[in-house]
């Protein structure tokens, strides 16, 4: 008989490996990385046990004898594609460069996959994404904010990632462009109703920026705030 492992303990490599199973060559890692190629190639919807073992030529039941499901497969594919934490002590300059630093590599992690984006609000935290988060806190940490403080400026800045990293998607920059195309459509006809819009895209509102241009100025203004919320804290 096999012992059901808990998505915990199967997160943290706290589960026995299998003791007799499937052909050599299958491990847990390979199908999670497969999954993960799956997820980043046609998105999470397209991850199933079936179709991870079919990359394998194996059957599904080979798959169970890892993993017991869909839902702790995930659980594996969010830690191993967010990785370890990167380590923010060698920046220079404070907290602010290193958390711009934290901000910019989340980011990425969210371009090159995706479907991350909604996948890691709806499963446990495991040891790389804790990780990451420890960074963070612990590159702001010092400088007088404390407790729930400290936490949710971390979020308001994690928050800010996510938001911009939302508009990388191709489907939402096909929406995003069909919707400026239409703004400007609609102002050419009635813009003397809406003087200050015609005076911000004058001025080049909506124009194309760079991929991370959205990123830079919310980060910026963000790590602005916490400054101030700093500052005021000093005696």
């Amino acid at each position: 008989m096999t012992t059901k492992v808990s998505r915990v303990d199967l997160l943290w490599g706290q589960q026995e490996r299998p003791s007799r199973g499937p052909k050599p060559g299958l491990s847990l890692d390979r199908i999670v990385r497969a999954a993960i190629a799956i997820a980043d190639a046609e998105g999470l919807d397209a991850v199933s046990m079936q179709r991870v073992a079919g990359e394998f030529g194996f059957t599904t039941m080979s798959l169970y004898r890892y993993v017991p499901g869909k839902s702790e497969l995930i659980d594996l594919m969010i830690d191993t594609a967010i990785g370890p934490a990167p380590d923010l002590s060698a920046i220079p300059g404070g907290w602010r460069p290193k958390l711009a630093e934290w901000a910019r590599r989340t980011w990425l992690l969210f371009r090159d996959h995706p479907w991350c984006l909604t996948a890691v609000m709806h499963h446990i935290m495991g040891p790389n994404q804790l990780g990451w988060l420890e960074a963070a806190v612990a590159a702001l940490s010092g400088h007088g904010l404390v407790g729930q403080e400290l936490l949710e400026a971390v979020l308001a800045i994690n928050g800010q990632v996510r938001i911009s990293a939302t508009f990388l998607a191709p489907a939402v920059q096909a929406e995003s462009e069909a919707w400026v195309a239409a703004i400007g459509e609609t102002l050419t006809a009635h813009g003397e109703r809406f003087p200050a819009l015609m005076a911000a895209i004058t001025d080049g509102a909506f124009r194309p920026d760079e991929e991370d241009a959205s990123l830079e100025f919310g980060l910026a203004r963000v790590l602005d705030g916490i400054e101030v919320l700093i500052r005021a804290k000093l005696p």
